[in-house]
């Protein structure tokens, strides 16, 4: 999918943690070229979702050594300041995707940029400054098939990860990933030891979990 790119050079992005209730929303963009490419399938780069954690960890650090990329981390707390002002998540991720394209712009000189499809194109195109006005943005779903978006799930990921155990460490709470029934336990222990006030600090507020649980 868009391999014929490549060989120009793209830009790939990707998020993390869209759907996790606790940890930070990562967004990761990465260039690839011919060369790149080349040396990303030979250690296994494919979407993320489709390996396990130890090797996500792994592979990120091989990728970062391999080709330019950029990380925007929004950890909970500023998260939750602006979703409350934007009040809307494919907005955030617009404005989260357009500041790493932005910022690999700076080091890398491309003109294409493919990225998951997650709301409206425009929103993405809206949020880009002077050097994003200038490329072809291409949002596709499962864009992840692409290495270039691939690698930066990759990343985007393996970021998530490192943050969501740290928080769990220095809270003294297991923080799970995911939504789910996990989540709901975690909540409970963490208000218990914390305070409901401080919830903000680790988690995306605004999910539905946060009602569910706490009323």
């Amino acid at each position: 999918m868009h391999e014929d790119l490549i060989a120009t050079g793209l830009i790939g992005t990707d998020e993390a943690g869209k759907g996790d209730y606790f940890g930070p929303l990562v967004v990761a963009a990465c260039y690839l070229n011919d060369k790149i490419h080349a040396e990303l399938t030979g250690i296994g780069v494919r979407d993320s979702k489709k390996i396990a954690n130890g090797r996500v960890k792994k592979l990120a650090a091989s990728i970062k050594n391999l080709c330019p990329f950029n990380l925007i981390v929004i950890g909970p707390d500023k998260y939750n300041q602006l979703y409350a002002k934007m009040k809307n998540l494919n907005r955030l991720l617009a404005w989260a995707h357009a500041k790493a394209i932005e910022n690999l712009l700076q080091k890398v000189d491309c003109d294409n940029v493919l990225t998951d499809q997650f709301g409206k194109e425009q929103l993405v195109l809206n949020a880009l400054q002077e050097k994003g006005q200038k490329i072809k943005l291409i949002q596709r779903h499962k864009a992840e098939i692409n290495p270039a978006v691939a690698a930066a799930s990759i990343i985007a990921r393996a970021e998530f990860l490192f943050r969501l155990e740290s928080l769990s460490k220095t809270h003294g709470v297991d923080l799970h990933a995911g939504a789910g029934a996990p989540t709901d336990q975690a909540i409970v222990r963490f208000v218990q030891k914390h305070g409901q006030d401080k919830l903000n600090q680790v988690a995306k507020t605004h999910f539905k979990n946060t009602k569910k649980v706490l009323g």
